[in-house]
């Protein structure tokens, strides 16, 4: 008798599995605890929401993100479909209009016949085959199931978010429009510093009031508060979210420049570029708006900080993305040590192509470490486990690397089609 495949949340992780297995003639159970029960960082009832950025990295292949995401179409990513129906202009970045593409996503999963969608908060897992794509907000209930199964070395940091600005209230009669080193459009809005007001505001920042934080244990570095950041030192925001390199105007170049990137298809709202933050509410109004063109600012969503969940994937997790513990037991997402929207979502498309090879009775193979998934999943199976922290795609973690970026993209797609068509 065939196992039922349940697929146990529904962001990219989860529907990127569903979708595959769905589309493969597999029927699958998608259980999402929204609408029933809100964690503190979603907004929407959709699936695939995107929390902290509408930011899917860039688009160049010759960067690892986008590297990445030209290997998930291969695999015929619902991710990157559902991008090119929600694009806004962000120069070489790829950033959407975050309420199309989720709901692109969410009319895919609610119309596809062999998806049943199940409003439910899932404890206990269910009879068959399960895919845990819960993410970093894993409610209390599953993370301690999971550490029932697992043992006590279920790991925790906080990840942060960015605030989002009403367009209206910017002041374009000192803010600016440009991309970094001139990209060929104006998708960027800029808010630039003098020194002196530069000084001014980052003496406010490192003394502004930070919201309480239960459980408190490390952050990621690559969502780290900028209020986190600005404490490392004066200079260390001007060569971070700040830098003003290639952003001259009018032949001047600011002391330090902010970055708005367009949230929306509209242009009505704008995301502060690399200011995920733990401030009080009122300590971000009051701090941000000392910052040039945005002393008028309408706030619409203010940054926040929110616990992150992850398994030691190289003490639990075989390759396909099973538990080495229970073969029927599979974790992808960030809960599976990859850290990132689309890394989250590549886990999710990967596991279910090893799956559906399982079901058919394949061996498993996997993918060439020549290739940007197969290195990211295989830097998270065998990394430290004393040490293990969540993984972005980077060029760092490839084998055999090539000083020329672009020749490592074309060696991967290669390696990628080859293995594709031996599978």
């Amino acid at each position: 008798m065939e196992k039922a495949i349940n697929v146990i949340g529904g962001g990219l992780a989860g529907v990127e599995a569903s979708l595959y297995l769905a589309n493969h003639g597999y029927k699958v159970n998608l259980f999402e605890q929204k609408p029933l029960k809100m964690s503190p960082a979603h907004h929407s009832n959709n699936l695939g929401e995107l929390v902290c950025s509408n930011s899917l990295k860039s688009k160049k292949i010759d960067n690892a993100c986008g590297l990445l995401k030209e290997e998930m179409k291969y695999f015929g990513s619902i991710m990157m479909e559902a991008s090119t129906q929600s694009e806004v202009p962000a120069g070489n970045a790829l950033s959407v209009d975050r309420e199309l593409f989720s709901e692109y996503i969410t009319n895919k999963i609610k119309n596809h016949p062999n998806i049943t969608l199940i409003s439910e908060e899932v404890i206990d897992l269910k009879e068959g085959i399960n895919i845990i794509a819960t993410g970093p907000l894993t409610s209390e209930g599953l993370s301690k199931t999971l550490m029932d199964m697992l043992g006590q070395d279920h790991m925790y940091f906080y990840d942060a978010a960015a605030p989002i600005i009403e367009a209206s209230s910017i002041d374009m009669n000192i803010a600016y429009r440009k991309s970094r080193y001139d990209q060929g459009d104006d998708s960027y809005i800029n808010c630039p510093f003098t020194k002196e007001e530069y000084d001014i505001f980052y003496n406010e920042l490192i003394n502004g009031k930070i919201a309480n934080l239960h459980e408190f244990d490390k952050v990621f570095e690559g969502c780290m508060p900028v209020e986190v950041m600005a404490k490392r030192g004066e200079k260390t925001l001007r060569f971070g979210p700040l830098k003003p390199k290639g952003l001259e105007y009018n032949g001047n170049r600011p002391y330090a420049v902010l970055q708005l990137r367009q949230d929306n298809v509209s242009a009505t709202l704008y995301n502060m570029v690399g200011f995920q933050t733990n401030l009080t509410y009122g300590e971000q109004k009051r701090i941000f708006s000392l910052i040039p063109g945005l002393k008028n600012a309408n706030f619409v969503r203010y940054g926040l900080m929110h616990r992150n969940t992850f398994i030691c994937a190289p003490k639990h997790l075989n390759p396909d993305f099973s538990l080495k513990e229970y073969d029927d037991v599979y974790v992808v997402g960030q809960l599976s040590g990859v850290e990132g929207y689309v890394e989250s979502a590549m886990s999710g498309l990967l596991c279910a192509v090893h799956l559906v090879r399982k079901l058919e009775g394949k061996k498993f193979k996997p993918l060439p470490n020549q290739t940007m998934m197969g290195s990211l999943v295989n830097y998270i199976c065998n990394a430290s486990i004393k040490h293990f922290e969540p993984m972005n795609a980077n060029f760092g973690i490839m084998l055999n690397l090539l000083k020329d970026r672009e020749a490592v993209a074309n060696r991967s797609i290669e390696a990628l089609k080859k293995w594709i068509e031996e599978a």
